[in-house]
């Protein structure tokens, strides 16, 4: 199973707003970069596809594999300016919860 699976089977019902044509780079891996990119502190999309760049050797191997390369921030921006905001939230609210749950005996205030 690829390192990513686990996140991206909770975005099934996500669904690719972009023509055919125009998926030059597959959403998986756009999904993939931006919640990784996020969760270390990325605040927009040219963030974004800094950390992209900063982790291409990840990003590159054959599991994780971004196709074509790292896409640009313009494409985060327009991939994530069109899907359905409540089927993202309930996808990463049922990957998340989990791995909250597992951290919450490790965490010390």
């Amino acid at each position: 199973m690829s390192p990513t699976q686990p996140l991206l089977q909770h975005f099934s019902r996500l669904k690719d707003p972009r023509v055919t044509r125009t998926q030059l780079y597959p959403l998986e891996n756009i999904l993939t970069i931006a919640i990784c990119a996020v969760i270390c502190g990325a605040e927009n999309w040219t963030e974004t596809e800094d950390f992209a760049y900063s982790k291409e050797d990840f990003f590159s191997q054959p599991d994780t594999r971004a196709i074509n390369g790292i896409p640009s921030h313009n494409i985060f921006g327009r991939v994530f300016a069109a899907p359905d905001p409540c089927a993202f939230a309930e996808g990463f609210t049922a990957w998340e919860q989990p791995q909250v749950s597992d951290w919450s005996d490790d965490i010390v205030a």
